[in-house]
Parts: C-alpha cells; sequence; structure tokens
C-alpha cells in the first residue's frame, strides 16, 4: 500500500541560547492509509515533535516529509495553511476549543476558512456532532460540557473537513480513565467504519493497547516501529 505520509530522514534541533538541544535525530516512519498508529515514549523523547512536523505545525531542521507522495515545502506559509485545512485533522491534549462559540460553531469554525456554501457546512458540521454523539448539545459553550465532551468536540472538528489522517497529540491526557476507554472506541469506530487514518503521539498505556502498531521514541531516535 503507498504511503499516506512518509518522514524521510528527519532531525530536529532547537536553540536555547548557545546550547544545541536535538529533539529528533534521523527518524524514517510510513503511515499508509487506514492505519491506527501511536508514536510512544517518555517525556522527552520527541514524539510531540515528530507529530508537529508531520502535522505541519513545525518544520524539521533536516529530512523530508511527503504528503500523499508529494514533497512537503515549509517555506511557503499560505500553502502550509491550505494544505493543513485540506488535508490534515489535528486534535490538541488541551482541546483548543474557542470558548465563546458553541460546540455546533467551534466544528464548524475550520469549514468558515474555506469556500464551502452554508448548506455544506451544515451537512458537514450535523454529521461530524453526530458521528461523536453530541448532536443534542450542539448549542452549549465548551464551559458546559465535561471533559470527554468537549474532546469529542475537537474530534468532530478535526473530522468535518474529511481529512486524510487525524493527528492526536495525547489524547486521553486531560480525562479520565472511563471516558478514554469511550473516546478511543470511538476513534476505532471511526477508523474502521468511516477509514479515518490516525496518528497519536502518547505514553498512555490505555491508547499503546488500542493501536494497531506503536513507533517508539528515545531521546529523539527511533527504537522500532512495530509493536
Amino acid at each position: 500500500m503507498d504511503s499516506l505520509v512518509r518522514a524521510s530522514s528527519l532531525s530536529k534541533t532547537y536553540k536555547l541560547g548557545k546550547t544545541e538541544v536535538p529533539a529528533l535525530q534521523n527518524v524514517t516512519l510510513e503511515i499508509a492509509e487506514g492505519e491506527f498508529t501511536s508514536i510512544s515514549g517518555p517525556s522527552g523523547s520527541g514524539k510531540t515533535t515528530l507529530l508537529n512536523i508531520l502535522g505541519l505545525l513545525d518544520s524539521p531542521t533536516a529530512g523530508q516529509v511527503f504528503l500523499e507522495g508529494a514533497e512537503v515545502k515549509y517555506d511557503g506559509l499560505t500553502n502550509l495553511h491550505r494544505v493543513r485545512l485540506e488535508k490534515l485533522g489535528y486534535i490538541f491534549q488541551t482541546f483548543n476549543l474557542i470558548p465563546v462559540l458553541t460546540a455546533y460553531e467551534n466544528v464548524e469554525y475550520p469549514l468558515l476558512l474555506t469556500k464551502k456554501s452554508a448548506a455544506v457546512r451544515k451537512d458537514r458540521v450535523e454529521r461530524a456532532l453526530k458521528d461523536v454523539k453530541l448532536w443534542d448539545q450542539r448549542d452549549h459553550k465548551p464551559n458546559e460540557l465535561s471533559g470527554g465532551q468537549r474532546q469529542r468536540v475537537a474530534i468532530a472538528r478535526a473530522l468535518v473537513n474529511s481529512p486524510r489522517i487525524v493527528l492526536a497529540d495525547e489524547p486521553t491526557a486531560n480525562i479520565d480513565s472511563v471516558t478514554s476507554s469511550e473516546i478511543l472506541d470511538l476513534m476505532r469506530t471511526l477508523n474502521e467504519e468511516e477509514k479515518v487514518t490516525f496518528l497519536f503521539s502518547t505514553h498512555d498505556p490505555l491508547v499503546l493497547k488500542y493501536a494497531r502498531r506503536v513507533v517508539k521514541l528515545h531521546d529523539g531516535m527511533m527504537i522500532n516501529g512495530q509493536q
């Protein structure tokens, strides 16, 4: 199967004053369509850095990223924004919902950045909220929702543009274990029934239990690509 996302010899170094801190070192990884894969490692292992580069939120110091076979050019901010909007969904561990907007409006927000009609936006938002079982809470603002419900809104927002891949950074970090299982069941169902590709970064054993493949990082280097 052709790669949906491919990282080739990725390295990332951050400068702290005169000190250079390597976050990633020569990481190569391929994600195929339909995968349900997790990047695992302790804090400081580079997993969030790798996810951010693959999600086009950060750029590598060296190496290349290919999305659907085309090399990503990190020097064009406008193009990166368009690619993120059209092909990627991102779920942040702190939800990153806009507090003054309702669940419906938070999910609709990415669509407002496109040229989609009001009718298309309504249809997509309704479907996304129904997929995560939150249609009845569509008029609630984030502070009126539980942590699990807010994470469901974040998932719906990530899905609303029908992305090629959804990247999730520590998706269970701010919810309890029971809710975590429910969220992971939901993501697994979306993966199996809607063929949504998921890539996580996590150190939560529960997420690793659900993943079909685990990519292990330690000190910015890949240990292996298979659980």
